[in-house]
């Protein structure tokens, strides 16, 4: 068979989307007070006119400890209206919208969450709660289990209501899923732990309820790592386990990342950390830690598709679809994605540089992303305008201000 194009149609579940190219969620800073924001709206918008076939609202969080900054939206019934002003205007551009839901488990920066000991797979130390003040976390019962499984199926049936067309169960990054999935964090030596067939029990369990609660209505995706980048982490083999029981479960495609939050956020990006953009954060929270991780980051310099070697081991393990993410960011780099097999490319960075370049690909316009990879739009998240370029102008404050519904 030949290889298809990024720009031919393709059907994910119930859902069918107008091209390959799918913006990946990556936090906003637009939802002040945990307020879905009219920028919230136009940062979609533009994405969703620039051409991607879908684009996702990162990090809804399916309860407020599930949090894990105060700014995050979350999925309760208060959000829905302004949600809906979002996804009317991603779909008036002819684009999908889609929901990521996630719950942080210990990782929390959240100064008023409610108990000391923040929900893990595991109890022990709490890596990120050397800046929360958290510094041990609790690994979560039965009755814990059985709470968040519902919760992601009512913050599902909330993301339908608000008219998005997919929801992404976050799995990756150091989020409370991919803590059960990860053999750093997952010492538990019940069913949930131990191999990693029975780490990924739980987030198996999570999917499955969704799928039966919104399989039918929307696209239920999964974002997975294919290595965690650190000594001890998950590792793309393990990865490749995991997308197998993900597919016996049903999910209508995995997408594929790396990297996790406190122990390799480089690993996330393919690049170093930016050092100057960070002093000047007024958040001293979010200054500190980023001083701390700079303590163990490695030398590691960009290269275009720099998870492409751990992601083609996942492709060989399933016949599912797929969704490539790692640096892409130039029109070769998308065919050669397509030709490894993928099914799906996903980008954030070179969409938050330029919202019009799936367009400019499509017209030969363009044929190279001018992002350069510096990370900075990674904490602009914390400015009062949210998540932009540092190569372009600053996102207006005073809309980011504004509720979305408002």
């Amino acid at each position: 068979m030949s290889t298809p194009s990024a720009f031919d149609p393709i059907r994910i579940g119930p859902l069918q989307l107008r091209n390959r190219f799918i913006k990946s969620g990556a936090n906003e800073g637009m939802a002040k007070g945990g307020t879905p924001s009219k920028m919230l709206v136009e940062h979609h918008r533009a994405i969703a006119a620039g051409g991607a076939a879908m684009t996702t609202v990162a990090y809804c969080a399916v309860s407020a400890d599930g949090r894990t900054f105060v700014d995050q939206v979350q999925l309760e019934p208060g959000s829905v209206r302004h949600l809906r002003v979002l996804t009317d205007a991603v779909h008036g551009e002819g684009a999908a919208a889609c929901a990521q839901i996630t719950h942080g488990g210990a990782f929390t920066f959240l100064p008023e969450l409610s108990t000391r000991y923040p929900r893990s797979a595991s109890g022990g130390f709490n890596a990120a709660g050397v800046i929360s003040g958290r510094l041990f976390r609790t690994g979560m019962k039965p009755d814990d289990l059985e709470r968040t499984a519902n919760e992601f199926v009512a913050a599902a049936r909330l993301a339908r209501e608000a008219g998005f067309d997919a929801v992404e169960l976050h799995m990756g990054h150091g989020y409370l899923l991919s803590q059960f999935l990860s053999p750093a964090y997952n010492k538990r030596r019940d069913q949930y732990g131990g191999s990693t067939e029975n780490r990924a029990r739980f987030p198996a369990m999570v999917l499955r309820r969704v799928l039966d609660a919104v399989g039918k209505d929307l696209a239920v995706t999964c974002k997975v790592c294919v290595t965690e980048g650190f000594k001890g982490g998950a590792t793309a083999e393990d990865a490749a386990i995991v997308a197998q029981v993900l597919e016996r479960e049903g999910a209508h495609l995995l997408v594929l990342s790396g990297g996790m939050n406190v122990e390799a956020p480089w690993a996330i990006f393919g690049s170093p950390m930016p050092r100057a953009a960070t002093e000047g954060l007024q958040n001293p929270v979010i200054r500190t830690a980023t001083r701390i991780m700079r303590l163990w980051e490695p030398k590691i310099s960009f290269h275009e598709l720099y998870f492409m070697e751990h992601s083609r081991k996942v492709r060989a393990a399933v016949r599912m679809p797929l969704a490539y993410l790692g640096g892409v960011k130039s029109v070769a780099g998308v065919e050669q994605a397509m030709a490894e097999g993928f099914d799906c490319v996903v980008m954030a960075r070179a969409l938050i540089h330029d919202a019009q370049l799936v367009n400019k690909f499509r017209s030969g316009e363009a044929t190279q992303s001018g992002c350069t990879a510096c990370n900075e739009c990674v904490v602009m998240m914390y400015t009062p305008g949210g998540t932009s370029c540092v190569l372009n102008a600053p996102n207006d404050a005073e809309l980011n201000r504004t509720p979305a519904a408002s």
